[in-house]
């Protein structure tokens, strides 16, 4: 089978319909009963996603000594819900084992770190959904005379920055819970702070657009926030959802049940229930169900599955893939350290070995991993 067989037509058309089977170009929906809550580990009694225990990466590492640096870890001493200036309350970040996250204020939840090595990985990432998309910042038919935009969740800014010099007629506005964005900008660009999951200060009917991307994890009501953008949008508008799954898979049985790899998504499932904020919003289908709930029409999806990894033949895909590697290998601990440490209770050097594991694994390019994305837009009515 080749790559772009086993990556489900990864260059076909950006718009395709789900239909729930294993066809190329569809996206099979996964159970959760049987894929989040699998292989219990009489080890880890305490998690319900069957989380391999510390001391299964312990032993990997002491019967395969590292050589390679890879046990270095990037864990180190850097150091109300509404729109408002930056303000020291706002800046008091949260530090767990050394790293900062947002001030835990109001109803606002993210569960990755806010700090530079994760911001850094955050824009790899953006290079590589954009290369996904042909270089397309959007999949909802938007005209180009568009008067305002929101990006929600915007984190360092970097697609808010890439859609203002596109639409430079467009007043463009990223909102985030975390002051982390660059000063310099397009001029018709600006940054507020706000937490989406709180009732949203923009006024009724005044944006063309809405685009979120990655707030997985960070919501408990995905209806209720799809109404808030449906209210914002003006009639005709359009809302854009894209959302990864945190579960790391293989067609071809490489990424194993033990493997660290396979573990990946089950530190966030579990950590999601804890939270009681779901990271099965690409399995489940919520997107499209919350839109429809909220009242969008014309609702269409697009999937596709991202390597991991140079391990593709194709060479658009073995660049997405290093791309997606070299953000991981820039903080895995940061993206992974807040449901591991906080949520399922292991301690920093028990992390440590994971991470470790986890980049022995993807460098050595016999793993053919991928991680589904998806992107949801709809249309309000006019």
């Amino acid at each position: 089978m080749t790559d772009q067989a086993k990556l489900e037509s990864a260059g076909e058309t950006a718009r395709e319909t789900v239909t729930g089977d294993n066809n190329p170009g569809t996206s099979p929906e996964r159970t959760p009963d049987t894929a989040a809550v699998d292989n219990h580990e009489q080890s880890n009694p305490a998690t319900t996603t069957g989380i391999l225990g510390p001391q299964h990466w312990a032993q990997i590492a002491e019967e395969n000594p590292f050589d390679d640096n890879d046990a270095d870890s990037a864990l180190g001493d850097d150091a109300a819900s509404s729109t408002a200036s930056i303000t020291s309350t706002i800046l008091n970040y949260r530090t767990i084992h050394g790293r900062t996250y947002h001030s835990d204020r109001g109803n606002a939840q993210y569960w990755a770190s806010n700090d530079g090595p994760q911001n850094e990985a955050m824009d790899i990432i953006h290079h590589s959904l954009t290369l996904s998309t042909d270089g397309k910042l959007h999949l909802a038919p938007l005209k180009k005379d568009i008067k305002n935009a929101i990006d929600i969740g915007t984190g360092t800014g970097i697609w808010a920055i890439d859609f203002a010099d596109e639409y430079p007629n467009t007043t463009v506005i990223g909102t985030d819970i975390s002051p982390i964005q660059p000063s310099w900008v397009p001029p018709n660009l600006t940054f507020e702070i706000e937490d989406c999951t709180m009732p949203w200060t923009f006024r009724p009917e005044t944006a063309d657009y809405i685009h979120m991307r990655w707030l997985v994890g960070s919501v408990a009501d995905w209806t209720a926030l799809f109404k808030e953008a449906y209210k914002t949008l003006e009639p005709g508008g359009y809302l854009e959802s894209c959302e990864a799954s945190c579960y790391m898979e293989s067609d071809d049985g490489t990424v194993d049940e033990k493997s660290a790899m396979n573990q990946w998504g089950k530190f966030f499932v579990e950590g999601g229930i804890k939270l009681g904020r779901t990271f099965l919003v690409v399995e489940e289908g919520v997107q499209r169900q919350a839109m429809e709930e909220a009242g969008f029409v014309d609702i269409e999806e697009w999937n596709f599955k991202n390597p991991i990894g140079g391990w593709s033949k194709d060479p658009k895909l073995k660049e997405m893939g290093r791309y997606v590697q070299a953000a991981l290998e820039q903080d895995i601990e940061g993206r992974v350290l807040f449901m591991a440490s906080v949520m399922v209770g292991w301690s920093k050097e028990e992390l440590q070995v994971y991470a470790a594991q986890l980049r022995r694994e993807m460098r050595s390019g016999k793993k053919h991993a991928y991680y589904r994305q998806k992107a949801v837009w709809g249309r309000k009515p006019e």
